[in-house]
């Protein structure tokens, strides 16, 4: 178990962006980065604040789970909030100038320049570090890229050339505002080789354990979860079984000890680190109730979710009735951490995987049924193991990924309707004409 936290400084690494200055308008892919990168601890200071703003409410502090869950709810789950934002992606009724979209745009491209710094720097960096660094940076960055990518492009099609338009890659630091600054969109197949070429990358260079930071098996696990999001199931396959194979991560005997921790449990390949010190947990804000940190419950679990589990199945146990709704005991602590992913999915992959490729994953599911108090199968077919994803990754932001991979509906909405793509910030637009907006914002 990872016992060390990390200690982000936010405020430290200083961004200089549009979204603290009204007047101060330039692109947000096009960040200024003040500080100076002339020494190792300096370049340290600058990948230090990326893992910052990763763990931003707009990323995986917990609002990119949330809308995934929200824009893919399909009679699952519930917005009952105030607030206008959430429930427009709720609803499929968002807006170019939806302000959730906006934060989650511009934290993403902050963190993708402090990354882009990085490795513009690393022959400052000890010789002895540099890898490590490099697989860091390029770990975050890819994830950056794959999240945009997904959200604000139409969905990637497996075997299809993928040229309907994603978002603009940029692989080069920023340290000020010039004319190269107002980039295009690039397409949907060139984010996903971007952010998969990063993840092969930082697997290559990464430790094996890292502490809480991004490790090999992190990297390893993001590229399996890629390929499996692009079809090439062979490639999901090894990588999801290398680290099922490895002896840094185990299933945890019981799933309720997976979350609300302090500490990295021994299933986590990654986690936000979250404590009263530091970091920042949307999920509990929006999941959970003011007795465990929350608002007054804005996301209400609904009977047609909690129908897919046996009776028998020892995660119903993390349900709970709260403020007169059913909730999810994923996220019932603000102060703790968030697993980003973790080695369930990696045998759900694998058992995916098996089952489309040989007729049989039943090997690879069984561990997570067994887990859950269910028996284990003789024979798991592919819906078997979409199933189970469904009711073990639920409300991780998985749903609306797993809808449109798998080319199915939401709410009567085809995988690939544009009510499902977030548009491109009416901000960015503004700014920047090189940026065409999506279909029907």
């Amino acid at each position: 178990m990872k016992k060390l936290k990390y200690i982000l400084f936010a405020g430290i690494l200083l961004i200089a962006g549009a979204c603290d200055k009204k007047l101060d308008i330039e692109p947000l892919q096009s960040v200024s980065e003040t500080v100076a990168l002339d020494s190792d601890a300096n370049v340290k200071l600058v990948l230090q604040g990326a893992y910052d703003n990763l763990s931003k409410d707009g990323m995986y502090g917990g609002n990119l789970f949330r809308d995934a869950e929200l824009l893919g709810s399909d009679g699952e789950v519930r917005w009952v909030g105030t607030y206008s934002d959430p429930r427009d992606i709720f609803n499929h009724e968002m807006d170019a100038g939806n302000t959730d979209v906006e934060n989650t745009w511009s934290i993403a491209y902050q963190t993708i320049n402090s990354c882009n710094n990085v490795l513009s720097a690393l022959d400052v960096v000890n010789v002895e570090d540099r890898d490590r660094v490099e697989g860091e940076a390029k770990f975050i960055r890819g994830v950056c890229y794959f999240e945009l990518t997904r959200l604000f492009g139409k969905p990637y099609v497996a075997g299809g050339v993928n040229g309907q338009l994603g978002v603009p890659v940029i692989t080069t630091a920023t340290r000020g505002v010039t004319e190269a600054s107002y980039v295009s969109r690039n397409t949907v197949n060139e984010g996903y080789e971007q952010a998969l070429s990063d993840f092969l990358r930082a697997a290559a260079t990464l430790p094996e354990d890292n502490g809480v930071l991004a490790g090999k098996y992190a990297a390893m696990g993001m590229a399996a979860r890629m390929y499996l999001s692009m079809g090439k199931l062979e490639e999901a396959r090894e990588m999801a079984v290398a680290v099922i194979g490895s002896t840094q991560y185990s299933l945890l005997p019981n799933y309720e000890d997976l979350w609300n921790q302090d500490d990295d449990t021994d299933e986590a390949l990654f986690s936000i680190q979250v404590s009263p010190q530091d970091g920042v947990n949307e999920l509990v804000t929006f999941f959970s109730i003011p007795e465990f940190g929350g608002r007054d419950g804005d996301i209400e679990i609904q009977s047609s979710h909690l129908a897919l589990y046996d009776p028998a199945d020892t995660r119903l146990a993390l349900f709970y009735d709260g403020n007169g709704a059913m909730r999810t005991g994923k996220w019932k602590n603000q102060y703790k951490n968030i697993p980003i992913i973790r080695l369930a999915e990696m045998h759900l992959i694998a058992a995916e995987c098996d089952a489309r490729l040989d007729g049989n994953g039943a090997f690879q599911l069984n561990p997570v049924r067994e887990r859950a108090g269910l028996a284990p199968l003789n024979q798991a077919f592919v819906e078997d193991v979409i199933q189970e994803r469904r009711r073990e990754l639920a409300f991780e932001g998985h749903k609306i990924h797993d809808i449109k991979r798998l080319s199915g509906t939401v709410d009567g909405l085809s995988f690939d309707a544009p009510e499902l793509v977030f548009p491109i910030p009416a901000r960015e637009i503004e700014v920047n004409k090189n940026l065409q907006q999506n279909e029907g914002y």
